[in-house]
């Protein structure tokens, strides 16, 4: 293994590549609520970065902060303004001192792409060529009448009954892209004085497209476009980040590192892999996503987001599962995501329905107290609509961090666990993928490895005892989670595991 690491690093290959982080994905309005007033905010989270630390992550990630007419804050009325529920600038940036103090990383999504009709930029535009927004918005029409509105959509309805435009930004406009960049460059350094403690540590581009929406109205965004901003932000501050949300889930995303210059984007396929809990699936997913990606560029692993179900509302989804998939989350490798309430096993599914509510079921109040309505509960949503007559958070049913602290086998306290022990191991935190091989069908074994490290993953992907023999070229291994030493025959781990077990093995 030592002469394939002389290799690697002899042809330009760096362990930076690979990451130590976790990142906790946050949709703050349902996080903690610090005043009363329903509403989850930046005080909420500063004020809980305690229990962040306790569970071990290391990066949080924070849906958008800008001022919107939408609850989740994805399309702005104004990017130069925080969101009042959330809280004032001085809040934000006394977040982000206190977190680069306690070594968090700070990233926030952005989405650049849309615009309401309260926007400036549409307000004085609309109809008015001479407004000196004339061409943020994109027209269909010279006379500035017929604005290109999102998917060709023009009214939405928000949870709360609200009507709303959403308008596309003409992103060819060179003006646009100067904005974009400074207003992104404000966040990455407040005060501009070059040290970043008060600044960002790198974006989230949600719904990433270089066709935006395929209409073939704004071709070759990532070359004329983005490459530019993030090119221009490196500039500010070389160790930003920069992660896509690829628009095409079905995509792996490295067109976004060739072509457009991000660091990172999502492993769609491999979270669909993940949750079928299929050895096949699993192999070729995990060899596609993770063996290939260029450079210092790399995957974010993950099981849940503002925008898919609870991985906990899947199909078949046991307390077992939830810790064999857990597993699978953080030790595959990539830079392992968290979505808040994931470590509890919350639940939830989007409903059907004419307004962006239906996502309210995936975005519900983290559950901290046992009765569900205790300190720091943000129930926003309350008494709204049928997401809250069919509401995921109930009372004293063992999902809820008060509940699952005092259990050491509940589900939160396996992710602890399992999150320590990752930072614990530089093969598990930082080290390459490989599959191992066995002969079992329901068996999914692999190992993580650096030049000085390696550590075989074995895990039943099954819910009976299943037997299995390992190829793993050693003669003693030991266990981390029982610390027991065990000797080799022939280069062959044989193994009996218990429904979804999980084991580790430290070669010698």
């Amino acid at each position: 293994m030592k002469k394939l690491f002389i290799l690697l690093l002899l042809s330009g290959f760096s362990l930076s590549c690979f990451s130590q982080e976790i990142i906790y994905h946050i949709f703050q309005r349902s996080f903690f609520d610090s005043n009363q007033d329903g509403h989850g905010d930046l005080r909420g989270i500063q004020q809980k970065l305690d229990y962040l630390q306790e569970l071990g992550v290391t990066s949080l990630l924070l849906t958008p902060l800008y001022q919107s007419e939408f609850y989740h804050n994805y399309f702005a009325t104004d990017f130069e303004k925080i969101d009042k529920r959330y809280g004032s600038l001085d809040d934000y940036l006394a977040l982000v001192r206190e977190a680069h103090k306690r070594g968090f990383k700070i990233y926030q999504d952005v989405e650049m792409q849309y615009v309401t009709d309260k926007h400036p930029w549409y307000i004085s535009s609309f109809n008015n060529l001479q407004s000196p927004y004339a061409k943020y918005i994109y027209y269909h029409d010279s006379l500035n009448q017929k604005p290109f509105f999102f998917y060709n959509i023009p009214e939405f309805v928000t949870y709360n009954n609200l009507k709303q435009k959403i308008a596309v930004v003409n992103m060819h406009n060179p003006a646009v892209r100067q904005y974009t960049l400074d207003v992104l460059t404000f966040w990455a350094d407040p005060n501009k004085d070059g040290k970043f403690d008060d600044g960002v540590d790198g974006f989230r581009l949600d719904h990433m497209m270089d066709d935006l929406d395929n209409f073939k109205k704004l071709p070759d965004l990532f070359t004329k476009f983005w490459t530019p901003v993030i090119t221009g932000l490196k500039k500010v501050n070389p160790n930003l980040l920069i992660t896509a949300e690829q628009a095409n889930w079905f995509s792996l995303g490295r067109e976004y590192f060739r072509q457009a210059n991000v660091d990172r984007v999502f492993a769609f396929y491999l979270s669909w892999a993940i949750e079928k809990m299929d050895k096949k699936e699993l192999l070729k997913a995990a060899d596609s996503t993770l063996t290939k990606n260029p450079g210092n560029k790399n995957q974010i692993v993950f099981l849940e987001n503002h925008d898919t179900r609870r991985i906990a509302s899947a199909k078949g989804m046991t307390i077992p599962k939830l810790k064999c998939v857990a597993a699978l989350n953080l030790f595959l490798g990539g830079v392992p995501l968290i979505y808040y309430g994931q470590e509890l096993g919350m639940k939830g599914k989007q409903m059907k329905g004419p307004t962006d509510g239906n996502d309210i079921p995936i975005r519900e109040a983290f559950e901290w107290t046992a009765n569900a309505t205790g300190k720091g509960m943000a129930l926003w949503y309350k008494n709204t609509g049928p997401w809250w007559d069919s509401t995921y958070v109930k009372p004293y049913d063992g999902i809820s961090l008060e509940e699952e602290k005092r259990d050491p086998h509940s589900l939160w306290s396996y992710y602890r666990q399992m999150i320590h022990l990752r930072k614990s191991s530089p093969a598990l935190s930082q080290g390459r993928y490989r599959a191992l091989n066995n002969e079992n069908d329901k068996v999914f074994s692999f190992l993580r490895y650096t030049e000085k490290e390696e550590v075989a993953v074995v895990i039943n992907l099954s819910g009976n005892i299943e037997q299995a023999n390992v190829s793993i070229d050693s003669k003693s291994l030991t266990n981390l989670l029982s610390k027991k030493k065990h000797i080799l025959n022939n280069g062959n781990l044989s193994i009996q595991l218990q429904p979804y077990e999980v084991q580790l093995y430290k070669i010698q």
